[in-house]
């Protein structure tokens, strides 16, 4: 089968397209005829080397999910799973293949009304969106700033703070053509990178989803209220300065409060029903997915350059 593996880490150049022999599910897996494969910010991280310290090696295949059709099940797997469409989760590599194995209980049957290429545009960033917000105990009337909106995290937060009765929700983003985009899914205020930009928007706010990190992460806690939380869903911006927290204990009276979300601390079922709710709320056209791009697997750099590039508003996918 064809693969796209991390030949050397660096730039999206290191990517390469690869023959590996056809894997077998061992017992509680099952193994997919991907139709669709999800290109997430974490696979950029990845690929760059910046994780090489947490076990990541060059040889690594991309990608966490994939959509497609089940062709094989191993030992203690319910043969009736075998023909059916479905998203599942590879873990933190695996999905930049013809055919993906996952354990089966990180897999969930698609609607017949949702596209495989809408499915991992939806199933991580869905979760992330939903219990980020859960995490920094968002409330409705509470206002909310998202930090790097116009990534498929970013796209699925302002989506569920709007829907979760949200008093404002302001974005930071690149372009006023993006702007107006996230307007249309909900956001009520459009700011430029640093936070600034709207002269109407919210002084402070009672909630930051931050998918971006990296050094300027400090200057947001300045746009928290009093008691107001920050919560990190990603880091495609790189690591925040090693004081960050010195910023926090200059404005000790405020009492804010600053947390880190992985979708990893969430149990299982948990994340199972709230994926398969959203499945059937995008099905009806009650969640919307935004998907830049369909390229097919052996373009990968070119998906992984663009990314790069910042020319992403949602997500790229990639097709066998």
């Amino acid at each position: 089968m064809k693969a796209v593996v991390i030949q050397a880490f660096g730039s999206p150049e290191g990517l390469a397209l690869i023959d590996l022999p056809t894997p077998a599910p061992a017992a509680g897996q099952v193994l997919i005829a991907t139709q669709a494969i999800g290109v997430g910010g974490a696979d950029a991280v990845i690929r760059s080397g910046a994780l090489a310290a947490y076990g990541f090696e060059e040889g690594h295949i991309p990608g966490s999910e994939v959509a497609g059709i089940v062709i094989a099940a191993g030992d203690g797997v319910d043969t009736s799973w075998i023909g059916q469409r479905v998203w599942a989760f590879t873990g933190v590599g695996g999905g930049y293949v013809e055919q993906a194995i996952a354990p089966v209980e990180e897999i969930i049957p698609l609607p017949a009304k949702l596209s495989a290429v809408d499915a991992v545009t939806l199933g991580s960033s869905g979760v992330v969106a939903h219990f980020g917000l859960s995490h920094a105990r968002f409330a409705p009337g509470e206002s909310v700033l998202v930090r790097g909106a116009a990534g498929s995290i970013g796209i699925m937060t302002v989506q569920l703070a709007a829907r979760g009765g949200a008093g404002a929700v302001a974005v930071t983003t690149s372009s006023a053509e993006r702007g107006e985009r996230l307007r249309e899914l909900g956001a009520t205020h459009v700011l430029d990178r640093s936070g600034e930009g709207s002269a109407d928007a919210p002084t402070g706010y009672d909630v930051v989803i931050d998918v971006v990190a990296g050094a300027d992460l400090p200057s947001f806690f300045g746009k928290l209220n009093p008691n107001g939380r920050l919560v990190v869903v990603g880091a495609v911006g790189g690591q925040p300065p090693a004081d960050f927290g010195t910023t926090m204990m200059a404005a000790f009276r405020k009492s804010m409060s600053f947390a880190t979300f992985s979708a990893d601390t969430v149990a299982g079922p948990c994340r199972r029903a709230v994926r398969t709710e959203q499945f059937a709320a995008a099905s009806r056209g009650e969640l919307h997915t935004v998907v830049h791009e369909v390229l097919p697997l052996d373009q990968a750099v070119s998906a992984h350059r663009k990314m790069d590039a910042g020319e992403v508003f949602g997500r790229i996918v990639l097709t066998p």
